[in-house]
């Protein structure tokens, strides 16, 4: 007898347990044999089991043992596929399951894994890494590297398929799934097709244990079509969502269905043998593929990848719709935003000093949190409704429309210059904006101040100067950290307005308002569809300007019960607090804090913007699956761009590529347009 002295801890636990034939159906010994051998060179383990026979003939004895009458459908039916219909159930439910790992039935091969590896992902990444011919050889040292035409194997991969394939109908015949994909209503159903075909192919296997699936039989063939007309079915589904919309629970439905679908082909494929060298390949195909599903079953990440990746994309789908009315081509248009920023600018004056009376209000730490947030709240929309602009508002929108503009042109086709010309139309849009939010701003604040003094004979922002001109010093204060809360405000600020859009199509409110017999009745049908009209155009941007009202105002007197230093600024906000902290020093400060003030101002601009246009780019790139490595060149062209036309990026110049850069624009538009 053999034994090679680089494997003492190897060889011991093969003297342990399979020196003799061993009739235990406990686990530990396969435990100790895993572990031993990932620790040894595995070419010194199967040249152990060649040299020594006996030894071979145990363990395999033992393995038959442990493995016999273990059914495996759970792996392949179970692992690594969605079990709950909606995001965070299925999320709960993860998270519990690694903390807390279910209890399985013994009896299965999901139960063995689960207690001989306890890093399934680890150890699937050591079988990749194992030489093929070594791997093969060990397969039929242990006599099972034909195991995959046994008729038992068989079996339970088609009772998996028609398990998988159960499901998939069920849920794909759902209303509300159907309803996502109207293209195929015409149709045969593929779903209904394929489970018919599963159910005769268990028969004939039945009828003959024998039975082996080639890849020109027109079994697989038909099988394998009606697989790919159910993915496609899914394509649809999600392609239709930016017409439609979609809820969480349908977004969640459409992903099981393609998972089991896909599942239901790679379990077809280990059935299909050609020639004598698939049959080991398919054998341990199917043991690297249970491996495989089990470690990726609790995965949190891929969770949250796939069920957020569609909702985050038709948020910044419905955003960028707004986002392209933010972007200027000609000097009329940048005028025109100027003017609109300017009448933002007159609501924020008077904002501010609205906001500073109500601090003088006694009361609470909450009532104090609902009159600043429905002081910003109603400006806000004020602000909306009456056609302005507000400057910060901007980034989140148009983030939305440049990466849509990046995903639609396609990464080789793309001419990055041209581009470049784009985001320097969208950059001096943005600055003209802050230029009009500002410069009225300012004096608004500065002359209702003063008419009140006159009007009450008494100033009433000396006790508040102080404080304000404080928070504008960044050295004194958290400016920026609370300019950057404010940006990250913006940025969730365009995230509802994604979700009411997405949501207002997904449930057809504006076709439910116009065909509303009760409002028809009273108020006529031309009424009821103007008010479908209004409600689809304005109601997003309502409720996302309301709410970014309320974060605003509540977030100070909710710090402050918490005992925290939080509170928001806001460029527009703090030019005309900037203005009330003067008047009430009377303009006798110094030149630091004159200087300072007036700097930070436009730091506070700086990364409200860099806040939310950072954080609403980063979800528009991944809502479309836009590698940032991809586009890195990219701002390297814009950087360059910059250097050799810096005044474009603030000012209408006319160039040659003005009409480019408005075709991509408006194929972007025109793309959004025909989606619905």
């Amino acid at each position: 007898m053999k034994f090679f002295n680089s494997s003492t801890n190897f060889e011991s636990i093969l003297k342990k347990y399979f020196s003799f034939k061993n009739d235990t159906l406990s686990l530990e010994p396969f435990c100790d044999f895993v572990e031993s051998v990932k620790k040894t060179d595995f070419t010194v383990v199967v040249n152990f089991f060649k040299s020594n026979p006996e030894f071979a003939e145990n363990f395999k004895y033992y393995i038959n043992n442990i493995f016999k009458d273990r059914p495996f459908n759970l792996s392949l039916t179970e692992a690594n596929i969605l079990s709950e219909n909606a995001f965070f159930p299925e999320l709960k439910k993860r998270i519990l399951n690694k903390i807390l790992p279910p209890v399985e039935k013994e009896k299965t091969v999901w139960y063995l894994i689960d207690n001989v590896s306890l890093t399934p992902k680890k150890d699937l990444e050591y079988l990749h890494n194992l030489p093929e011919n070594e791997i093969n050889e060990f397969l039929t040292i242990l006599g099972i590297s034909d195991f995959i035409t046994k008729s038992n194997v068989k079996k339970e991969l088609v009772f998996s398929m028609n398990i998988l394939s159960w499901r998939v109908t069920g849920m794909a015949m759902e209303v509300e799934v159907v309803r996502m994909a109207p293209e195929y209503r015409n149709f045969d159903n593929p779903f209904l097709a394929l489970q018919n075909e599963l159910e005769a192919l268990a028969e004939d296997l039945e009828n003959n244990p024998d039975l082996q699936l080639h890849s020109k039989d027109s079994c697989y063939k038909q099988i394998k079509i009606y697989t790919q007309q159910c993915n496609e079915f899914v394509n649809i589904a999600f392609k239709n969502s930016s017409k439609y919309g979609i809820s969480g629970k349908i977004n969640q439905s459409l992903l099981k269905i393609r998972q089991q679908t896909d599942r239901i082909y790679e379990i077809l494929k280990l059935l299909v043998i050609n020639n004598e060298e698939d049959i080991i390949i398919k054998s341990k195909q199917l043991i690297f593929n249970i491996v495989s599903y089990k470690s990726h079953k609790n995965n949190i990440s891929e969770l949250i990848n796939d069920s957020t990746r569609l909702i985050s994309h038709l948020i910044t789908n419905h955003t960028a719709e707004t986002g392209s009315h933010y972007i200027t081509s000609t000097r009329k248009e940048y005028m025109k935003m100027f003017y609109k920023a300017s009448g933002g600018g007159i609501i924020v004056g008077a904002l501010c000093v609205l906001k500073m009376l109500y601090g003088y209000i006694p009361g609470s730490d909450f009532s104090h949190a609902f009159l600043y947030s429905m002081n910003y709240a109603m400006g806000f929309v004020m602000i909306y409704l009456m056609g302005f602009t507000l400057a910060t508002k901007q980034p989140a929108m148009t983030a939305a429309t440049m990466t849509k503009v990046l995903a639609e042109e396609g990464y080789s086709k793309r001419n990055n210059t041209e581009f470049a010309h784009l985001v320097s139309k969208l950059f001096r849009s943005q600055f003209i904006a802050f230029v009009g939010n500002v410069l009225l701003s300012f004096p608004i604040a500065l002359a209702i101040i003063y008419g009140l003094d006159v009007f009450f004979s008494q100033n009433l922002a000396i006790e508040r100067s102080d404080k304000l001109l404080q928070d504008l010093d960044p050295f004194k204060s958290k400016a920026i950290l609370h300019a950057s809360i404010a940006g990250f405000y913006l940025f969730i600020s365009g995230i509802i307005s994604g979700n009411i859009g997405n949501n207002s199509v997904f449930y057809q409110i504006p076709e439910r308002i116009a065909k509303n017999i009760s409002i028809r009745k009273l108020f006529g049908a031309k009424f009821a569809k103007s008010l479908s009209k209004y409600y689809a155009k304005n109601w997003p941007g309502i409720v996302s300007n309301f709410w970014f009202g309320v974060f605003l105002g509540a977030t100070a007197p909710v710090g402050l019960f918490f005992g925290l230093d939080l509170d928001i600024r806001h460029i527009t906000f703090a030019a005309g607090n900037f203005a009330i902290g003067l008047y009430g020093k009377d303009f006798s400060v110094d030149s630091y804090t004159f200087w300072i003030s007036f700097i930070t101002v436009f730091l506070i601009g700086f990364f409200n913007f860099l806040v939310s246009f950072g954080l609403s780019m980063f979800l528009a790139f991944r809502s479309r699956k836009l590698n940032f490595g991809q586009v890195s060149e990219i701002y390297r062209e814009i950087f360059r761009y910059f250097l050799s036309h810096p005044f474009k990026f603030f000012f209408p110049l006319r160039s040659r590529l003005d009409k480019k850069a408005d075709d991509l624009m408006s194929s972007t538009i025109t793309t959004k347009s025909e989606d619905h």
